[in-house]
């Protein structure tokens, strides 16, 4: 939505109605293709922006999913270890 300019009546009593309409309007174009402009750029900057933040999740999905088999690993190494000496000691105190 673009924003109209506006001058102030002395300018247009100045230099008259029309070249003042005529400028009002080259800044109103100016205003729409450089809010234009803006939009494209902060389009492409959040793809770009967006592309980063999924490798990223995508990298710290693998890490976490890394890091959770080995500690599912160290986990079961305990288990069995409880268990084994569980099982032993019930056996010689039979």
């Amino acid at each position: 939505m673009p924003v109209t300019a506006l001058l102030s009546r002395r300018f247009y009593d100045k230099f008259g109605d029309a070249l003042v309409n005529e400028l009002v309007e080259l800044l109103n174009q100016l205003d729409t293709t450089y809010r234009s402009e803006l939009r494209q750029i902060n389009e492409v900057n959040f793809a770009r922006f967006d592309a980063k933040l999924e490798q990223r999740i995508a990298e710290l999905r693998g890490e976490f999913r890394a890091e959770m088999q080995s500690l599912k690993a160290e986990l079961i190494k305990w288990m069995f270890l409880f268990w084994s000496v569980t099982v032993l000691l019930g056996y010689l105190l039979k």
